[in-house]
């Protein structure tokens, strides 16, 4: 049985363009509440008035072409903002906090699709977060030919192929060397069942039972 007083958990998603990240937040949030746990739910970027007003600005960009370093800081200005006066507070509150995005993103968008120096990308981010980091990233894994078809022309869905599947390679390689905190669940599958294979890994962490 999963307890009310459950320990507060820190939980993130991550993934390419098109995994469905929203879709299984939704999912997992619906189903934590269903169990009277006190769940918060946010978005990177965004979850503060000053974090959608970057969200909006970046996908109202057309003409305007940002160079790496600026949409590197904007996106940790983004987070900063979100960690201090969001998911910190909630954590200390003891609620269960769900992200659609995190630190993880930064290293795959910005560190392996841009090319930014990685070990510079985690030193900001630790300053950014104050070295608040997830419990369980839950990683959507999709092939960039099939996420692409199932999305828009956002900032990032204009960028060519070669630059997703950078991306895509990124995160990756982060689940395969932080293999205990990660959870890599195949995107193509149906959202019910990826759904599923969530909740099996997040019950057991909550009951305390590990991977």
């Amino acid at each position: 049985m999963l307890s009310p007083e459950a320990t507060s958990k820190f939980i993130t998603f991550e993934g390419g363009e098109g995994a469905g990240k929203t879709t299984q937040c939704q999912a997992l949030l619906k189903r934590l509440r269903q169990r009277g746990m006190v769940v918060l739910l946010t978005k990177e970027p965004g979850g503060t008035p000053f974090g959608h007003g970057i969200r909006m600005w970046l996908k109202g960009t057309r003409r305007e072409r940002i160079v790496p370093e600026a949409e590197l800081f904007l996106f940790l200005a983004s987070r900063a903002q979100l960690a201090s006066q969001v998911i910190r507070p909630a954590l200390l509150r003891g609620e269960v906090v769900i992200c659609d995005r995190y630190t993880e993103s930064t290293y795959a968008y910005q560190g392996y699709g841009r090319g930014i120096d990685r070990e510079a990308i985690g030193i900001m981010n630790k300053v950014a977060t104050e070295g608040l980091s997830s419990d369980l990233v839950v990683l959507l894994d999709v092939p960039p030919e099939l996420g692409l078809t199932r999305t828009g022309n956002d900032y990032f869905q204009r960028e060519g192929l070669e630059f997703h599947r950078r991306v895509r390679q990124g995160y990756l390689d982060m689940a395969a060397r932080e293999g205990e905190r990660w959870l890599v669940v195949d995107a193509a599958l149906p959202p019910g069942e990826v759904s599923e294979i969530v909740w099996g890994r997040v019950r057991r962490m909550l009951e305390g039972k590990g991977g």
